[in-house]
C-alpha cells in the first residue's frame, strides 16, 4: 500500500503518500479515518484554501498533541504563497491550541521553492488553474537518478561492466523521474507536469462535460486527451462528483480497455480507497 486516499467532491479530500509520510491537504475526517497513522504524517501539502481541503488541520493538529508516544517529531505545512484564508485559519488553529507540545512549522510556498525529502527526492509546486482569485498548486515528487548515456544504451551488460570497472568510462548521466504528480482540485493541467509520470493523480469531478456548469473543475475527456499526451504508468482518478457513484466501475473498465497499459484507478466518492 503507498496511498490511503479519501475525495469527495464538494465535502473532503485527502491523500496519505506512505513512503514519504506527506499528506497532501487535510479535508475534514481524515483524523478519524487515519487514527494512529496521523502520528507519521510529517509534511502536510494543501493545494489551496477550501473547505473541503483544509477543514482537518485542526483535527491533525489537536489528536496529535494529545499523543502519549513520542512528541519530538516536528509537523510542517506547506501552503501556496498568497492564500491568505488558509494563513489566517492556522493563525486561528494556533490561538486555539497555545499550548502544543510539539513543533508546528507552517511555510508559504512559491512556485520557485522545493521541498527536499530525502537525498533523492524532492517536492516541486506548478500553478493550476481552478477558481478565480484562488491561488491554487499541483504538485510533483522528482527523483534524482542516473542512467546509461543514449551513446551506451543496448551495449551488452559485460561490456558495460568492462567501460565502467576495467576502463573507468563517465557513461552515467543525471537525470530527473517524476514519481509522482497531484492536482488538487484544477482544471486539466499542462502535459509537462505529468510527462511519463509514474503515477498521475488527477481530479475529475464530471465524468459528463455537459453537467460542468462552470469551468473550474476536470471532465473525463479532457483527463482522457492529458492521458494521451503524457502516458503515466499508473492513473489515480479523484475527486469525483458523487452523482457519478454507480457508474465508478463502468468508467474504470472502460478506461483500462482504452488505456491498457495503464493502471487505473478510481477513487469512489463513498469509501477510503487504499492503493
Amino acid at each position: 500500500m503507498e496511498f490511503i486516499i479519501k475525495s469527495k467532491a464538494l465535502y473532503t479530500t485527502w491523500v496519505f503518500y506512505k513512503p514519504q509520510r506527506l499528506l497532501f491537504d487535510a479535508g475534514e475526517g481524515v483524523s478519524s479515518e487515519l487514527g494512529n497513522k496521523i502520528y507519521g504524517i510529517e509534511k502536510i501539502i494543501l493545494t489551496h484554501s477550501h473547505v473541503d481541503h483544509i477543514a482537518g488541520l485542526w483535527g491533525i493538529i489537536n489528536t496529535r498533541n494529545n499523543a502519549m508516544g513520542s512528541r519530538n517529531k516536528k509537523l510542517e505545512i506547506y501552503y501556496p504563497k498568497g492564500s491568505t484564508n488558509i494563513t489566517e485559519y492556522l493563525k486561528f488553529i494556533k490561538i486555539m491550541n497555545k499550548g502544543l507540545r510539539y513543533k508546528l512549522e507552517t511555510h508559504e510556498l512559491s512556485l520557485t521553492d522545493t521541498i527536499d525529502l530525502d537525498n533523492k527526492r524532492f517536492l516541486k509546486p506548478f500553478k493550476t488553474r481552478h477558481t478565480p482569485g484562488e491561488v491554487s498548486f499541483g504538485y510533483q515528487i522528482l527523483e534524482k537518478r542516473k542512467r546509461l548515456k543514449s551513446m551506451y544504451r543496448g551495449y551488452p551488460q559485460d561490456v558495460i561492466k568492462d567501460l565502467i570497472v576495467n576502463q573507468k568510462k563517465d557513461i552515467l548521466e543525471e537525470y530527473v523521474a517524476n514519481i509522482l504528480t497531484i492536482t488538487g482540485d484544477a482544471l486539466s493541467i499542462p502535459p509537462e507536469f505529468a510527462k511519463n509520470c509514474e503515477t498521475l493523480i488527477h481530479e475529475c469531478t464530471f465524468f459528463d462535460e455537459t453537467d460542468r456548469k462552470i469551468r473550474n473543475h476536470t471532465s473525463l475527456p479532457e483527463l482522457k486527451k492529458l492521458v494521451r499526451a503524457t502516458f503515466p504508468k499508473r492513473l489515480i482518478i479523484y475527486h469525483v462528483s458523487s452523482r457519478y457513484n454507480r457508474q465508478i466501475n463502468k468508467v474504470k473498465n472502460e478506461l483500462r480497455l482504452e488505456f491498457p497499459n495503464i493502471d487505473i484507478e478510481i477513487v469512489h466518492p463513498e469509501k477510503v480507497t487504499k492503493i
